[in-house]
């Protein structure tokens, strides 16, 4: 009797003992979305030219969009050649199942094929008192490789209403480079914003923030701060992302303080 009474007792202990564990370990911190560290840059195709190029040619008839599209551009290249590595890593964290460390730590372990090369990607989510740390690594094998690095890290609130990514330069350069701040409303992003935060660098405090509109012609905007090459400019632009159609100002490269204006074929027109 006493043992079976022993055998009982071990089996209750054992049984709280594990489902305290796993009341202690929780549910997995949820992923900040997809679209967290990517701008849409759709409606605008990179140019060829540099945005100081234009100053001799602002007569042609797709100027007001071309040169919009070219400033947009300078971020959209930073995205898509620098940083390509750690944004496709994010994108596939999207996929994967978390195993729980510790300390309110879960993590994410897979490979990710970027241009022929694969890369292993080491993502942890720690939950906080008021939000989520996160860090990824990265290890490259190979021709070329490096030992795991952490190339961005970031937190994000309990609710995931909004965040923010710093994200470093290479393993080359570990230096912190672009930080970017979102904001999301229902399932949808409001806001991004890229902000270029490397030091001792001429163009140290640029930033493009890209937000949707819920009212009037257009349904999407950049603002936008640069170096020039001469100096810093402001450029605001809006536009409709179904009809391609938008407007743009910049002081510093029209002159003037007014919207210039392309229509769905993104030849220039008169404002309204």
């Amino acid at each position: 009797m006493k043992k079976v009474y022993l055998l009982s007792l071990v089996f209750i202990l054992a049984t709280g003992f594990f489902m305290s564990c796993k009341k202690d370990k929780g549910d997995p911190p949820v992923l900040p979305p997809e679209g967290s560290m990517t701008i849409d840059f759709s409606n605008f195709v990179a140019s060829s030219k540099s945005a100081a190029a234009f100053s001799d040619i602002k007569g042609i008839n797709q100027i007001n969009w071309e040169f919009s599209a070219t400033v947009a551009g300078i971020w959209n290249t930073l995205l898509t050649t620098t940083l390509i590595v750690p944004v496709a890593a994010f994108k596939v964290a999207t996929d994967q199942e978390p195993v729980y460390l510790s300390d309110k730590t879960w993590q994410w372990s897979y490979d990710v094929p970027v241009a022929l090369t694969t890369y292993k990607a080491r993502l942890t989510g720690q939950i906080r008192a008021s939000d989520v740390l996160w860090q990824m690594h990265i290890t490259k094998e190979g021709t070329g490789g490096y030992n795991e690095f952490l190339w961005f890290e970031g937190t994000s609130k309990l609710d995931g209403t909004s965040g923010q990514w710093i994200l470093n330069q290479s393993a080359q350069v570990p230096e912190a480079c672009l930080q970017i701040d979102w904001t999301k409303t229902s399932a949808s992003i409001a806001t991004i914003k890229y902000t270029y935060v490397k030091t001792s660098q001429p163009s140290t405090g640029s930033y493009i923030e890209y937000g949707l509109q819920v009212s009037g012609d257009y349904d999407a905007y950049y603002s936008i701060y640069y170096n020039n090459g001469n100096g810093f400019s402001t450029v605001d632009v809006k536009w409709n992302r179904t009809t391609h159609n938008g407007r743009v100002k910049c002081p510093e490269f029209f002159s003037d303080s007014n919207w210039y204006c392309w229509d769905s074929n993104l030849t220039n027109v008169i404002c309204n």
